[in-house]
């Protein structure tokens, strides 16, 4: 059992600080709204540190790793500005042509963000991704092999 959740004697909770959340060996490349969703996350944090109740040993570590986290991030960000180009880079929505799993043609649309921003879900992934890596400085019309799959780029937007 953790000691995080046994009882000291004078009747508090001990608790351990929570390890930091591990910090990417990559530049912290960000986009603008990259940027402006870490200083978002920072100032979230920085309130509930302002309004947390000094007994809540639990909520003050969680808060402190994330702080201590977005504030690295913060600080290490590097932005890059918008540009354009008729080749994939960093910021470019890209689309592609691969096949599904069922031999299918499939177009996907995303786009390439730093690592904290990115969301599959939403249409972002890193550009430390092997796919992001794979196209990065393609054309349209390029053909790429990733994870053993065939991938197409077709369109490149700022």
């Amino acid at each position: 059992m953790s000691v995080a959740f046994i009882k000291e004697p004078e009747g508090g909770e001990a608790f351990e600080n929570l390890p930091d959340r591990p910090i990417s060996p990559h530049t912290n490349f960000v986009t603008p709204e990259g940027l402006a969703q870490i200083e978002a996350e920072v100032a979230r944090l920085e309130r509930e540190v302002a309004s947390l109740d000094p007994a809540d040993k639990a909520e003050d570590s969680r808060i402190g790793r994330d702080l201590r986290y977005w504030a690295a991030r913060k600080n290490t960000a590097q932005l890059v500005e918008p540009m354009s180009g008729d080749t994939v880079h960093f910021g470019a929505t890209v689309t592609v042509l691969r096949e599904d799993e069922a031999g299918k043609e499939t177009r996907q649309t995303f786009r390439i963000v730093g690592e904290d921003e990115a969301d599959p879900h939403k249409g972002s992934i890193s550009y430390v991704a092997p796919l992001a890596r794979a196209i990065t400085g393609k054309s349209v019309g390029d053909v790429v092999e990733v994870n053993g799959h065939e991938v197409e780029i077709v369109e490149i937007r700022a």
